[in-house]
């Protein structure tokens, strides 16, 4: 199946762009499930308005990611990119959005919403640190571990992309699944899906989304996030860049 990148961008002539996204938690991640409400709050939406493309016009688009610290958000990083396809350090659209602790979109007593004002990009993977205009209050970040993930163990993920590949559209409602890692190599996670469905999988608009280890009552950590794959959903490899090897350069850019 053809490989692409997972922030599909729905390119316009014009600055605006309808998302025809689920009023309610009926979407996401394909095959996965609804989050409870306050759950997994370190995921964040990013919503950018107005990329310039090459002929002159512009789109918009979205991805997915994961607060790390107060004022740093994590995502894939393709996901800032210039008029020529080329990733760059630094916000690309008019607007670039973060929402963090926000289940259900709709519901904005719920929450925050800040502007990206600055963007790291990693020398070595898919990822990027999108700093926020001002620290993020009451939503506990997610912490990247030092530890490579085996073949075999489970992870989650989470996201607020499509369920499909067919007419993407991103949705409303935070949405998760699991999958087991298939191999390592140094700036690669694979993965597969494992539940709900075996082709649970990230869709397009769920670039960036964390990959993390569950450890019962402790916190969880953070080891990759969705960058590539085929057409969703699917019961094939899935890429997701990995972060874990990526953790003291992390730790530099955010303190």
């Amino acid at each position: 199946m053809r490989q692409r990148k997972r922030s599909i961008l729905a390119a316009t002539a014009a600055a605006a762009l309808v998302f025809l996204g689920s009023a309610g938690p009926a979407n996401a991640i394909a095959n996965g499930d609804p989050v409870e409400p306050g759950r997994y709050a370190f995921s964040v939406k990013l919503t950018m308005t107005g990329i310039p493309t090459a002929n002159g016009g512009k789109r918009n688009s979205a991805c997915s990611g994961a607060l790390i610290a107060p004022q740093w958000v994590i995502t894939a990083g393709h996901c800032f990119r210039d008029q020529n396809g080329v990733r760059v350090e630094r916000p690309v659209a008019d607007s670039t959005l973060a929402t963090i602790g926000r289940t259900d979109l709709t519901n904005t007593e719920r929450g925050q919403e800040l502007e990206i004002v600055a963007v790291r990009q990693s020398s070595t993977a898919d990822v990027s640190l999108a700093k926020l205009a001002e620290p993020v209050r009451g939503v506990r970040p997610i912490r990247v571990g030092r530890t490579a993930p085996q073949a075999g163990d489970i992870l989650r993920v989470t996201g607020y992309g499509s369920t499909t590949s067919v007419n993407p559209a991103p949705v409303t409602w935070l949405r998760t699944g699991k999958m087991e890692v298939v191999a390592l190599s140094d700036s690669v996670t694979q993965v597969k899906g494992q539940s709900p469905q075996a082709d649970t999988t990230p869709c397009p608009y769920d670039s960036g989304g964390p990959f993390f280890v569950e450890r019962g009552k402790r916190p969880p950590l953070l080891v990759a996030v969705v960058s590539n794959g085929p057409s969703c959903p699917h019961d094939s490899i899935e890429n997701a860049a990995r972060v874990d090897n990526l953790a003291s350069w992390v730790s530099q850019v955010t303190h």
